[in-house]
C-alpha cells in the first residue's frame, strides 16, 4: 500500500499538480508513521452494540420465566424508542446525497435501535403470534424499518440488515455458513428466487446511480447480489440443466468484473474472479464427464493439473496487480 501511495504522489509531482515543497511535506508526514485510532474506536463501538443486543437476547432467554413477557417487551420497547428518539433528534434528515451525524456515536445508536426492533418484533411473534400464521410479516416488518432507517440516517450497517431481512423473507439465508449449506440444490424455485433477488439488487443500484439516490450504497447492494447469485448458480452446476446456470454465472461474472473497476472495489473484484474460477472448473469437469474420455487420455490430463493450478495462481496474482495498477492511475488522474 505504501508503495502505491508513493507512486501516486510521484505521479502528481511529475504532472506538476503539486510543488516540490508540497511533495517533501507529504513524504515527511508519511515518514512520521502516525497511527490513527479512528477505525479501532469505531470497531469497538460496533462490537459494543453487538454485545449489548446479544446480552439483551441472552437475558431474555435465561430469565423468560421469572421476568415475564410483558416486562421484557416493555423494556425492549422503551430502549428501542429511546434510541430512535435521540437519533431522530440529532439527525440532519433525509437527503439523496451522502449525509452523516455530527457525532458518529449516533450511527451505532441507530444500529442498536434497528437490532432491538428485530428482537422486539420476533419476540412478539414468537410469544403472542400477533401476525398469526403469516410468519413472513414478522420478517418484512423489521426489514421495512431497517430500509427506512438505512436511507433516512444513511447507515450502511443497517442497510446490510435490511437486505439480509429481504433475503430471509424469500427463504434465503445469507450468513457465510448458511449460503454454502443452503437448499438451492433441493429447491429449484429457491435458486430462481436467489438469482431474481440478485438481479433486483443490481437493477436498484443502477437506478440509484442514475437518480443520485444514495449512490454510495451501490457497493453494499452489489456485494450481496454477487454472493447470492454466484452461489445459487454454482450449486446448480451439478444438475442436469447446468448449462443455463453456467450462462447466468458467466454473464454475472462479466458484469461484476467491470463493475469492480468502476467502484474500485478489490473485494468485489477478488470474489468475482473466485466464483468465476470455481464455476469454470465445475463446467470443465462436467464436459469431460460428458465426453466420456478414455482412461489413458484422462491420466495424461491428470498430470497437467498441477501446471493448471500453478498457472491459475500466477494469472490471479497478475490480475490483482493489474487491478491495483489501474486504480492507482485513476487516482492520479
Amino acid at each position: 500500500m505504501k508503495k502505491f501511495e508513493e507512486q501516486a504522489t510521484q505521479g502528481l509531482l511529475d504532472k506538476d499538480l503539486i510543488t516540490t515543497e508540497q511533495f517533501d511535506r507529504i513524504q515527511g508526514y508519511r515518514n512520521l508513521d502516525l497511527f490513527s485510532l479512528h477505525a479501532e474506536l469505531k470497531l469497538f463501538l460496533y462490537v459494543s452494540v453487538l454485545m449489548f443486543t446479544s446480552g439483551i437476547g441472552i437475558l431474555i432467554y435465561q430469565n423468560i420465566d421469572s421476568i415475564g413477557h410483558i416486562a421484557i417487551l416493555g423494556l425492549l420497547l422503551t430502549i428501542t424508542v429511546a434510541c430512535f428518539y435521540f437519533c431522530f433528534k440529532n439527525s440532519a434528515g433525509f437527503h439523496k446525497m451522502q449525509t452523516q451525524f455530527q457525532n458518529p456515536i449516533f450511527d451505532y445508536l441507530i444500529l442498536a435501535a434497528v437490532l432491538l426492533s428485530c428482537i422486539f418484533v420476533g419476540y412478539l411473534q414468537f410469544q403472542y403470534t400477533v401476525f398469526g400464521t403469516h410468519y413472513g410479516l414478522a420478517t418484512i416488518v423489521p426489514t421495512t424499518i431497517a430500509f427506512f432507517c438505512a436511507y433516512y440516517f444513511d447507515n450502511k450497517s443497517v442497510l446490510s440488515i435490511a437486505i439480509t431481512g429481504l433475503a430471509a423473507y424469500i427463504g434465503l439465508s445469507v450468513s457465510p455458513q448458511s449460503l454454502v449449506h443452503n437448499d438451492f440444490y433441493q429447491t429449484t424455485t429457491l435458486s430462481y428466487s436467489a438469482i431474481l433477488l440478485g438481479v433486483l439488487l443490481v437493477a436498484w443500484t443502477v437506478y440509484s446511480s442514475k437518480t443520485n439516490l444514495k449512490k454510495h450504497f451501490g457497493l453494499v447492494f452489489l456485494t450481496f447480489a454477487l454472493h447470492i447469485m454466484s452461489i445459487a448458480c454454482i450449486n446448480n452446476l451439478f444438475e442436469n440443466y447446468w448449462g443455463i446456470f453456467a450462462l447466468i454465472l458467466a454473464t454475472s461474472s462479466f458484469f461484476f468484473y467491470f463493475t469492480s473497476y468502476e467502484f474500485k472495489s478489490v473485494t468485489l473484484f477478488v470474489f468475482t474472479i473466485i466464483y468465476a474460477y470455481i464455476g469454470l472448473n465445475i463446467v470443465l469437469v462436467t464436459i469431460f464427464e460428458f465426453l466420456n474420455i478414455d482412461d489413458d487420455l484422462f491420466i495424461s490430463l491428470f498430470f497437467l493439473v498441477p501446471f493448471y493450478f500453478i498457472g491459475s495462481i500466477i494469472l490471479f496474482i497478475r490480475l490483482i496487480k493489474q487491478f491495483n495498477k489501474n486504480n492507482s492511475h485513476d487516482t492520479i488522474q
